[in-house]
């Protein structure tokens, strides 16, 4: 039998990256994400060498050190190719055309003072510039998912069709001052992996105001425009500098000429008309309310609003609502109502002691906000799995149980259980309403317990924050995945050309080594509030 060929890639022709001869510094880079970004160099039109030869344009790695490690500076001075960073290519893939090389490049100095940018620094040891940096900003709305597989990053939706898109509160967004931009510049090899995801969100001012209208159009059923929002924000998110002229981004992607305008208005006047005019609409104002109801989504607060609801009270003899809506709209002030962190901390250690008590050696983390280092939280997000890989099946049902008996969860609101029946990844769920020992005052509780082996991924999207969920995302989209809180699946193609989820994850034992696979800074939990 003849060996079978290896199988290329096919090659466009007229790819994003057609005309380029690529040589990679491979040192530093995993094997897997190597292999993806050649991968995707050759689909879409570029050539790879395999030497550093006269007819290679563009040189990528890691850092300037490992590039100089590899080839002779003299060398790459004479030759005058592009030496970029390897998160220029990423990037290009994430939006779906050629980023701007200008903000990628690789800048080197040395003691002589010879660089092979104007624009490297002045320190007096090899650095590599970040000129691109992933700056970003809370969603404008305090209202937000958390989930990784939540469509279209829906900023508001708590539809309970869809358990795995549910919202919650988390707290308000965090100033953070704009101290000089130094942070972007750091020492190759630096070891606090988190620095890289430090600089200050120079742009929080047009963010925020794009996030309210995105929440708009969705609530307004405007899938089109609230389509080039949630495009845009992203884009704007990680610029390292602050806009002070339209003429500053109207060359990046998703920003086209409507919404130059809406950003020259917000950094002439510092306030946008349109969301002014929104938010005094009674249609709009009455949507929003009744999307902050416990199960209601948009689609549904605009049904409720044609029907001719105005008022909370309104819904109260609205047929059409379910179980677990009437209950969210019989506590809503309840649920309204943020949860102190000692509070939580009490619940959480309850929580760990009763399920101890179930099932010895069970694994009981509360994510959310309160992870994440917040004073207050909107809700609990509890997260469960056993480290044995079995023992944890079974285990929900007994634990609701018990904290039912104890008078401690007191409505339920989504309740399924799949690890007995080796159906959907195994994760079990329960949503439901929770009291504080000794009160009736009701709190949003969410109860997950994921098998051992995609725990680390139920542990990320429940944590959050959604700002950093999105950006795992977009990663994990340009290498060929598909990432939620359940696994990593290679991305395949369906006969409608949609993408759609492999048959089996990918097997990570921590949160880091999600991190790192990604090829995103490993960031402690109170380094998460993005």
């Amino acid at each position: 039998m003849a060996p079978k060929k290896d199988k290329s890639p096919p090659s466009d022709p007229n790819g994003i990256f057609s005309g380029m001869v690529v040589f990679l510094i491979e040192t530093g880079v995993q094997s897997r994400r190597l292999q993806i970004w050649k991968q995707k160099l050759v689909q879409m039109g570029a050539k790879l060498e395999d030497r550093f030869t006269k007819n290679v344009s563009h040189v990528f790695a890691m850092d300037a050190n490992l590039l100089l490690q590899k080839l002779d500076k003299e060398r790459l001075i004479r030759a005058k190719v592009k030496l970029l960073a390897y998160q220029w290519l990423e990037d290009s893939l994430i939006e779906g055309e050629k980023a701007s090389e200008d903000l990628y490049v690789l800048s080197l100095q040395s003691g002589g003072g010879e660089s092979l940018s104007p624009k490297a620094d002045n320190d007096s040891h090899s650095r590599v510039t970040l000129k691109k940096s992933r700056i970003s900003a809370e969603d404008a709305k305090n209202s937000s998912p958390r989930h990784m597989n939540d469509n279209k990053d829906r900023v508001d939706s708590r539809d309970t069709k869809s358990a795995s898109s549910l919202a919650s509160r988390s707290s308000s967004p965090e100033v953070t001052s704009p101290e000089a931009i130094d942070s972007l510049n750091m020492p190759v090899g630096t070891s606090d992996s988190s620095s890289l995801y430090k600089p200050p969100d120079l742009n929080r001012n047009i963010t925020q105001i794009f996030g309210k209208l995105l929440n708009i159009y969705r609530a307004l059923g405007d899938d089109r425009r609230s389509f080039s929002y949630y495009k845009a924000i992203p884009v704007i998110e990680k610029l390292p500098f602050k806009i002070e002229s339209v003429d500053q981004v109207k060359h990046l992607p998703s920003i086209g000429k409507s919404m130059q305008d809406r950003i020259q208005e917000i950094v002439t006047t510092g306030k946008l008309s349109k969301l002014e005019h929104f938010e005094k609409d009674e249609k709009v104002k009455t949507i929003s309310l009744f999307g902050e109801v416990w199960g209601i989504g948009p689609a549904t607060a605009l049904k409720l609003y044609e029907k001719g609801h105005r008022t909370l009270d309104d819904l109260r003899n609205e047929e059409s609502l379910t179980h677990s809506q009437r209950l969210g709209l019989k506590y809503f002030d309840d649920i309204q109502t943020r949860i102190p962190r000692h509070e939580v901390e009490e619940m959480e250690r309850l929580l760990q002691k009763v399920g101890e008590e179930i099932l010895p050696g069970v694994i009981v983390v509360c994510g959310g906000s309160y992870r994440r280092g917040k004073a207050s939280c909107g809700d609990m997000d509890i997260v469960c799995t056993h480290p044995d890989r079995k023992s944890h099946k079974g285990f929900l049902p007994k634990f609701v149980k018990r904290l039912k008996d104890m008078e401690f969860l007191r409505e339920d609101l989504v309740f399924s259980v799949h690890s007995t029946e080796g159906t959907d990844s195994g994760v079990d769920t329960y949503f439901g309403l929770c009291t504080y020992p000794g009160r009736e005052l009701r709190h949003r509780i969410d109860l997950k317990v994921y098998p051992r082996d995609i725990y680390a991924f139920g542990l990320i999207a429940w944590t959050g924050n959604d700002v950093l969920n999105r950006r795992l995302r977009l990663l994990a989209e340009s290498k060929g995945f598909l990432l939620d809180d359940t696994g990593l699946y290679p991305a395949t193609h369906s006969s409608g050309g949609k993408r759609t989820k492999g048959s089996a994850s990918l097997k990570f034992e921590t949160e880091k080594q999600v991190f790192e696979f990604l090829g995103f800074p490993a960031l402690e939990p109170h380094e998460r509030n993005l």
